[in-house]
């Protein structure tokens, strides 16, 4: 990677390898992110490590039960690192239910703009996971599933938390 986060010749955004390259770096060094877990909520913990014009950082403390629901990330593309735990991505489709990947310790992942998953957390281990957004997260999508079973997006602000659809795909 050219530059990480602080560097002050970043000027752009940063493309999915160059994001996947960043959550590992930061993986690799715990003291960076290990004050910010919190293991002691049944929610899902969010705390930010860096936000500039170009990239957002957060580490993401998981308990059992706790989901996204679908969604996108609108512009941004993004990458996970997973450091402890495990994790669930499921990514949407067509014509067939949900694939189904298991994200274990030491996984790293990245995805696009277009990138429909959810992430949710089965057993009772904690888990926890570095994830980065470039540009930096301001809407999302999130999917809900009509009576109908039609599939439909709405757009939620960064600062709203993401959320299990009322009705399962």
């Amino acid at each position: 990677m050219t530059a990480i986060p602080g560097d002050a010749a970043l000027q752009r955004d940063l493309e999915a390898g160059e994001l996947r390259e960043l959550v590992a770096r930061i993986a690799a060094d715990p003291a960076g992110w290990r004050p910010l877990v919190h293991g002691d909520t049944p929610e899902r913990h969010f705390e930010q490590l860096w936000r500039d014009d170009h990239v957002e950082v957060w580490v993401i403390t998981w308990a059992r039960g706790n989901d996204t629901g679908f969604h996108d990330h609108d512009v941004s593309r993004g990458a996970v690192a997973v450091v402890e735990g495990e994790i669930v991505e499921e990514r949407l489709v067509v014509g067939g239910p949900p694939r189904r990947l298991p994200r274990r310790t030491g996984e790293t992942f990245g995805f696009d703009a277009s990138h429909v998953h959810r992430m949710r957390k089965d057993d009772t281990a904690l888990a926890v996971s570095i994830h980065a957004y470039s540009p930096p997260l301001s809407r999302m999508g999130a999917y809900d599933i009509d009576s109908d079973g039609a599939l439909r997006r709405r757009s939620i602000s960064s600062a709203e938390e993401l959320r299990p659809a009322a009705t399962a795909v």
